[in-house]
């Protein structure tokens, strides 16, 4: 078995650089020119090996940006002028997601041939792994289409989406509509390159005590996927959009990190671009921020356990130069001592009356960003109001941010008592150059209220853009339509409105040095904007996504 897929080995990041100094026995995946992984045996797992190793070199967990229009983004006034006409042909929309059902009529031709270049499923190991990778199968499009003409497709591609998630967002973005509007994707004459990731290691899971049954991604996963992406869309010359309708609330909501710097290098390629979902954690309860206090050095908050929670992680990150330590109180009133920052430490505290375990790693530097992490991980945790105390110990008047995780990996009944919605917009999408989509009811004109907002912990302003992301209507496995709401939708809308942009700048030779960037910034600039509102803000960044604004400015349209 590939150590990339055992079980038995730890993925940890580490910069190429350091690869030359190491025997030549040890084993490493590569991701990209700064890093690649290195595959650490697991003799017996211990919570506080992220402690024995630094926490930035473990990937972050990932869960879907929740599922659950077009005249209202100006597409339709574009593709109906025949100056323009844009439809996304000759450009590659990338899925990365949990696949899709490509014996959908939503992936098909008029003749009945897929639309879909590749598909590489990293859950299966019976066929070939794509080239330069060591594991997955890839199914090109002639397999597919073989596999389309058979009384049993599966038999051929055995590869599909069980969830329906990763369909969804495929049909939304360049779906073959229907006429009778049960589906109308935006670029439905784009072809798609689809990677369906496999689960998170199950050791990963059990560091940042995820519940084994829930369905969740790891960071270095989706860098090998955005590799495989840009690897089809150079290899056939043509210009290609990422969709990412993932998050993470882990990390310091800073753009730094693995994925996000892989994906803003790659949004300043000509040719490459990166539509990101915001994120549905507007409104779930699960920020807490302290603004700083003169002549107050400490601050108490509550964080309230539901019963389905008995084991989570929770991150607390503080502006420098505060020095903080922590001590956490139960229900029923037992303590921590005070715990105090170092360089790398992991104390574990059992609290006798519950039973209950928690690990806290109170790391005064964090490699990635240079500030202080408290990474709080609790497990046989019993429900109720936790109490949290935070005191800087220079005694100076100090901020912190403090996040809980995203999607299912807790229920809505684990929550700070007094939550702040801003400052939840998940990874990738803090990271500058890449165009950040939050979602709107198209309806009503109203922001979608699990929306995530900005700005990041550093003030960058995100998101970028809205985008209609209400009941949209969207492909489901077994060629079933159905609706889906949510941020990951609306960035599956804009990374159409992406591609229409390339085919107008790359596939018709109007401006070959298009990027991911400059599309983003252009957008911006084009975007709706109402006189209720000033912008940017951190709701809807700088406006409703409007793309004939666009053309009416570079095209005279």
């Amino acid at each position: 078995m590939q150590k990339v897929l055992d079980n038995n080995y730890y993925d940890l990041f580490i910069n190429n650089a350091l690869i030359p100094l190491y025997p030549t026995y040890y084993d490493f995946t590569h991701l990209n020119q700064t890093l690649s992984l290195e595959h650490i045996p697991v003799e017996s797992m211990n919570i506080c090996d992220l402690g024995l190793y630094p926490y930035s070199r473990f990937s972050s967990i990932y869960t879907l940006s929740s599922l659950a229009s077009i005249d209202k983004s100006g597409i339709t006034a574009v593709q109906n002028n025949p100056d323009l006409s844009l439809f996304g042909k000759d450009v590659f929309i990338g899925i990365i997601d949990t696949g899709i059902d490509y014996r959908h009529q939503a992936f098909k031709n008029k003749d009945g041939t897929t639309r879909i270049q590749s598909i590489w499923d990293q859950t299966i190991q019976s066929g070939s792994s794509p080239e330069s990778f060591t594991f997955g199968s890839e199914y090109s499009r002639d397999l597919i289409n073989k596999a389309l003409q058979s009384n049993d497709p599966l038999s051929i591609v055995p590869s599909v989406d069980t969830n329906g998630h990763g369909t969804a967002i495929s049909s939304i973005v360049a779906g073959t509509s229907t006429n009778d509007q049960r589906l109308h994707s935006v670029v439905p004459e784009a072809d798609l390159v689809v990677v369906k990731l496999k689960e998170a290691k199950k050791n990963l899971k059990d560091i940042f005590l995820v519940p084994d049954d829930v369905l969740c991604f790891q960071e270095s996963d989706i860098m090998l996927a955005a590799r495989y992406l840009v690897s089809v869309s150079q290899r056939l010359n043509k210009p290609i959009v990422i969709c990412i309708a993932l998050g993470s609330s882990q990390g310091g909501h800073d753009g730094n990190g693995p994925l996000s710097s892989f994906l803003d290098d790659l949004a300043q390629i000509p040719g490459i671009g990166v539509a990101v979902a915001a994120g549905n954690e507007g409104n779930k309860r699960r920020h807490y921020f302290h603004a700083p206090v003169p002549q107050f050095f400490y601050n108490d908050f509550e964080l309230n356990v539901g019963n389905d929670d008995s084991m989570f992680s929770m991150e607390i990150w503080a502006y420098s130069p505060a020095q903080v330590s922590v001590s956490i109180t139960s229900p029923n009133h037992e303590s921590t001592q005070l715990i105090p920052p170092a360089i790398n430490s992991c104390i574990n505290y059992t609290f006798h009356l519950s039973q209950t375990d928690v690990w806290i790693n109170n790391i005064i530097f964090e490699q990635n960003t240079g500030d202080q992490l408290i990474l709080l991980r609790f497990k046989n945790t019993i429900p109720g109001t936790w109490h949290i105390h935070a005191e800087n110990i220079n005694q100076d008047s100090f901020s912190f941010h403090a996040w809980l995780p995203t999607g299912d990996l807790i229920s809505d009944e684990t929550y700070f008592t007094n939550s702040d919605p801003d400052v939840t917009i998940t990874s990738p999408g803090n990271t500058r150059s890449l165009l950040t989509i939050t979602a709107y009811d198209q309806f009503n004109d109203s922001i979608l209220e699990e929306s995530g907002r900005g700005y990041t912990r550093l003030g960058l302003i995100k998101p970028d853009i809205a985008a209609p992301g209400y009941r949209i209507p969207c492909a489901l496995p077994g060629n079933r339509y159905g609706t889906a709401t949510g941020t990951g939708t609306a960035a599956a809308h804009t990374a159409g409105i992406m591609a229409m942009v390339f085919e107008w700048a790359i596939v018709r030779g109007n401006y070959i040095q298009m990027t991911g960037n400059i599309i983003n910034r252009q957008l911006v600039w084009n975007a709706m904007r109402d006189d209720n509102n000033a912008y940017p803000n951190n709701i809807w960044g700088y406006g409703k996504v409007e793309i004939s604004n666009f053309f009416k400015v570079v095209d005279g349209a």
